[in-house]
């Protein structure tokens, strides 16, 4: 079984080869933790929720609130995994540890410019810190 990090590798890479920069376990207004959040050279963002299996799923019910936090919203899940099971209106990514594939495209829902903004200030302010070693939460930033 695939563990969440090596699922989160392979889109990493996806989203890389498609020309996007992302942060793991991204920091949330909200208090939640995003496993990954992308942004593209258009300032949108692409979150990305990672679920190793079925139960994971369906025992987590929190990804609702990551919805408007994102352009786009994405489950990334494993070889295997029953999609037909997820959200038919979200993103589905098929991942391993060395690569990942859009099995189904997430859906626009574009960010209100002042809340993009913030958001765009939080990824850029997290980067930083997690450059200078630091695990990028700072309590300060209110989003």
């Amino acid at each position: 079984m695939l563990r969440a990090e090596d699922i989160r590798r392979g889109v990493e890479r996806l989203l890389a080869a498609h020309g996007l920069v992302s942060l793991a376990e991204f920091p949330l207004p909200c208090g939640r933790r995003l496993d990954l959040l992308a942004l593209d050279r258009s300032g949108r963002f692409v979150a990305v929720e990672i679920k190793t299996t079925l139960q994971d799923f369906r025992s987590d019910h929190k990804w609702g609130e990551y919805l408007p936090w994102a352009d786009r919203f994405a489950f990334a899940v494993p070889i295997g995994f029953p999609v037909d099971c997820l959200p038919p209106q979200e993103g589905v990514v098929i991942a391993d540890r060395f690569e990942a594939a859009w099995l189904r495209e997430a859906r626009e829902r574009p960010l209100a410019p002042a809340r993009r903004r913030a958001l765009l200030l939080r990824f850029a302010r997290v980067a930083a810190r997690r450059l200078q070693g630091n695990d990028g939460a700072d309590p300060r930033d209110d989003g």
